[in-house]
């Protein structure tokens, strides 16, 4: 049986940059066996699959999966979907719609111009910290290059690392072995590295969902703009961070985190920019897969 698809290039406003992304937008009765299958023939970070929803305060219901894993939430992805559905102008355009996610609902603004995803929740930071030493030996570097580390989780766990500048950005090579021997089972595997401070320059390298490196990680944003927020000395105020990423794999991505601080405490983030929609296709998935 043929499904239609849609390939978008999120975070960016030209094609062939940006985060590539497949929609189906009508995957009703595909098993969540062909989802993975689909998944894995795109290649793509991420895939998604956009479903009845389970009550009509939702636009749809959004299921997402890497080459390996389904996961219950995503940034590139749930911004990505949220543009096809006004593309097939499922939803109005400006608005807010509700997707309904594995992590709950997730409300994303839309415009003309591109998405915000809304969270309302807090962004978890645990106690325990990557070791800097087994960071830099993963990311193949002298400890001297990573500044700071700690974990974080804005929807999904990332170890998250600031390295001295660009250079040692751009100069990070995943090490398996080391990062096999230190991370892979830490609180968070994949790593996301930076340099900068309102301006960040970004890599991520998710081995463990099979992802080599991603163009654009919207849910670590997420993290950062939540981390980051509650850092600031003011009580009071909205702060944002531009995001460049996937500017070494030749897909540069452009993403807007935003923090939004009430009486001390981060009360709304939110992670946005503009998607391209590139390609519309059909895939054929035999019966029963």
């Amino acid at each position: 049986m043929g499904y239609r698809f849609f390939i978008a290039d999120v975070f960016t406003d030209r094609p062939f940059t940006g985060n590539p992304l497949a929609v189906l937008p009508d995957a009703d009765g595909l098993s969540a066996r062909a989802m993975q299958a689909i998944a894995r023939e795109f290649n793509f970070a991420e895939s998604t699959f956009i479903l009845p929803p389970s009550s009509p305060a939702f636009a749809a219901k959004v299921r997402i999966f890497t080459p390996k894993t389904e996961m219950p939430f995503a940034g590139h992805p749930t911004i990505g979907t949220a543009a096809v559905l006004a593309h097939l102008k499922r939803v109005k355009v400006p608005g807010t719609m509700v997707l309904e996610e594995g992590i709950g609902p997730v409300p994303v603004e839309m415009t003309p111009q591109g998405g915000r995803l809304v969270i309302e929740r807090p962004v978890e930071v645990p106690a325990e910290r990557p070791v800097r030493e087994a960071v830099a030996a993963a990311l193949s570097l002298a400890p001297w290059a990573v500044e700071e580390t700690w974990f974080a989780n804005g929807g999904v766990r990332f170890c998250f690392a600031r390295l001295k500048d660009r250079a040692s950005v751009d100069q990070a090579v995943l090490d398996r072995g080391a990062w096999t021997q230190n991370l892979a089972r830490a609180w968070a595997p994949s790593l996301y590295f930076f340099a900068g401070e309102e301006k960040l320059y970004v890599r991520m390298f998710a081995p463990s969902l099979g992802i080599e490196e991603d163009p654009a990680t919207g849910s670590a944003a997420v993290a950062i703009a939540g981390v980051f927020g509650a850092r600031r000395p003011e009580r009071e105020g909205t702060f944002t961070w531009l995001i460049d990423q996937g500017v070494a794999m030749g897909r540069p991505s452009r993403l807007e985190a935003i923090a939004e601080k009430r009486d001390g405490r981060v009360v709304r983030i939110k992670v946005g920019g503009a998607t391209v929609i590139g390609a519309e296709g059909t895939i054929e998935v035999p019966a029963g897969y």
